[in-house]
């Protein structure tokens, strides 16, 4: 039996305070963390295990002065380097060109690729962003990059319509009513049902959700509620429907954002992580910050 892992990686979302008025996830109800995890975490209560579902901090910090960002954040996971010591700031949103080279060699689509072993990235790009990349424009995230350098292909709209991929917002909504495309409005529930398909034909398999910086940031309180019910929903059905024999599910992020809406910028609060299923125990044993992640995702899948 051959070990999967799926990776979701959430964008901007630390481990925060316990008050509803500065935190989301303890103003709103989140399904995923009372009913898979028994409770919401909290930098009281920082580390929560159930059966074989974990949640626990990883330092997105390095010892590094300033609030965290999402080039060297993202660098340091995907790669598995301390980014910003590497360039002794926390850089972003995009990863900065001396960090390119480490993405280029090490990235984990990269080293999994010369193992032998299969990986995709789930998110579908509109035509837009493909015109953008072939205008020899450079400013791209670490996991776009990544898949670029590394001969991963990105999925376009044709892959997303056929249910072959998933949109970066879990349901398709932005695609049909910023983008103008034709496109199934589908429930989030359906988006992590397929991802776990898609799973089950690849070793690795990564979803990216950006969204939590974006509510982080600007606070909407009408749109922040729906969409945590979206990806509530999403992260509830994956939870309870992957197969726990042979899979890993290993949800983490770069920095914190979401779990301070007092403010409007990052924090220096602890990454969220949570790992659930076949060696969930070993990443809450072995992950205390973001440069560990990529080793023990290649320690599972070997």
């Amino acid at each position: 039996m051959k070990n999967k892992l799926i990776m979701v990686f959430l964008d901007g979302v630390g481990i925060g305070e316990a008050n509803p008025e500065k935190n989301p996830f303890f103003k709103y109800p989140f399904n995923t963390f009372r009913s898979i995890l028994g409770d919401t975490p909290s930098l009281q209560k920082s580390t929560i295990s159930e059966a074989d579902n974990y949640v626990f901090p990883s330092d997105p910090i390095f010892g590094v002065d300033g609030l965290p960002q999402s080039g060297t954040g993202q660098t340091s996971i995907f790669c598995g380097i301390k980014a910003p010591q590497i360039i002794n700031q926390h850089f972003g949103p995009y990863p900065h060109s001396t960090l390119h080279p480490y993405i280029k060699r090490e990235n984990i689509f990269e080293v999994l690729k010369h193992k032998g072993l299969s990986s995709v990235f789930v998110n579908a790009y509109p035509r837009l962003f493909f015109n953008y990349v072939r205008s020899g424009k450079t400013r791209l995230s670490v996991t776009t990059l990544s898949c670029i350098f590394s001969g991963i292909p990105l999925n376009k709209a044709a892959e997303l319509r056929a249910g072959k991929a998933l949109a970066a917002d879990i349901t398709n909504e932005r695609w049909i009513t910023q983008l103008k495309y034709k496109m199934p409005l589908i429930k989030p529930e359906l988006a992590a049902k397929r991802l776990i398909r898609i799973s089950r034909e690849n070793d690795f398999s990564l979803f990216e959700y950006f969204l939590t910086d974006h509510l982080g940031h600007h606070r909407n309180l009408d749109q922040l509620k729906s969409t945590l019910q979206e990806l509530d929903l999403f992260l509830y059905t994956l939870l309870t429907e992957f197969n726990r024999e042979d899979t890993t599910v290993l949800i983490c992020s770069d920095h914190g954002n979401l779990e301070d809406i007092s403010i409007k910028t990052h924090t220096r609060n602890p990454a969220l992580t949570i790992s659930a299923g076949y060696k969930a125990k070993q990443l809450m044993e072995n992950v205390t910050d973001n440069s560990q992640i990529k080793k023990e995702i290649l320690d599972i899948l070997k």
